[in-house]
């Protein structure tokens, strides 16, 4: 079994910037693939990035959703095994839950909720206007 939290949500002003964290505990693996997804009230889950990484080889690739890029940044620390969601430029329509969401033994990330095995339990950001 995998634990995933995740921490840094909040209120910020249209504009700011956000760090979310996502913190694995359990069985982790040496080669993984996680994902941000977000949920907006009255919305389906919607993917926010992703990355496959291999401690072994220092191998990483990222991937983002096109209404984030060049605005959030995913990476991750894996002698802390976490991985971070930095976002800036904050926008209103960025409101929603963030879950952080993993899958073990791939370098292959999607944007199908159904590909992760584990789920974090989620943390509210807010942008206002």
């Amino acid at each position: 079994q995998v634990q995933l939290v995740e921490s840094g949500g909040g209120l910020v002003q249209a504009g700011g910037s956000l760090r979310l964290s996502c913190a694995a505990s359990g069985r982790t693996f040496s080669t993984y693939a996680m994902a941000w997804f977000r949920q907006a009230p009255g919305k389906e889950r919607e993917f926010v990035a992703a990355i496959g990484r291999s401690t072994i080889t220092t191998y990483s690739s990222t991937y983002y959703a096109a209404p984030v890029k060049g605005r959030f940044t995913t990476s991750a620390d894996n002698a802390k095994n976490t991985i971070y969601l930095q976002m800036n430029s904050l926008k209103p329509e960025d409101t929603a839950v963030y879950y952080c969401a993993r899958r073990g033994g791939t370098l292959d990330w999607s944007s199908n909720p159904s590909w992760y095995t584990y789920w974090g339990q989620g943390t509210q950001v807010t942008v206002s206007s």
